[in-house]
């Protein structure tokens, strides 16, 4: 399975607006600066993560995002679903139907075995997804960092936050 490059990116910007001061946002163009992405590509995901209620978007030329949820009730498998869609990732078209001298309907009567392995694998992946929140992933990386990467995303977020009413 693959996902868009859309997917680590949203994750980055939601766990960089956790650490966003009460009250205060970041535009997506600070948002794409301090990944080094494109802005327009990534103002998709970020309208995307505001159409699922991850992210509350504040207009104005002070306006930007920040998030909705606490970071403990956002799971990747929030973020996942909100830039990819909650469709399946394997799609099954029936192509054991197709092709030269088809089999009778009688053949077909139980689901496609490979169809119920995808969705079984799925399901366990979601599982999985569900159960990893923003929060999680911040303190995991706290336990890892020396300081350097606080210190990167400390000294951003001063630099780049605004201060929007609520």
């Amino acid at each position: 399975m693959k996902l868009s490059d859309g997917v680590e990116q949203a994750i980055h910007s939601v766990t960089i607006l956790a650490g966003l001061e009460d009250g205060a946002v970041l535009s997506a163009a600070s948002l794409a600066e301090f990944h080094g992405v494109s802005t327009s590509y990534l103002l998709k995901h970020l309208q995307a993560l505001s159409g699922a209620g991850i992210l509350a978007t504040v207009p104005g030329p002070k306006g930007g995002y920040r998030l909705a949820r606490a970071p403990n009730s956002i799971s990747l498998l929030d973020i996942v679903l909100a830039v990819e869609g909650p469709a399946p990732a394997f799609r099954c078209n029936e192509i054991r139907q197709r092709g030269p001298n088809p089999l009778p309907s009688r053949y077909f009567t139980a689901p496609c075995g490979i169809n119920a392995a995808m969705l079984k694998a799925e399901k366990a992946y979601r599982a999985e997804l569900a159960q990893v929140t923003v929060a999680g992933l911040i303190a995991q990386l706290g336990e890892l960092d020396d300081g350097g990467i606080a210190a990167r995303g400390c000294a951003f977020l001063d630099l780049h936050q605004r201060r929007s009413a609520r």
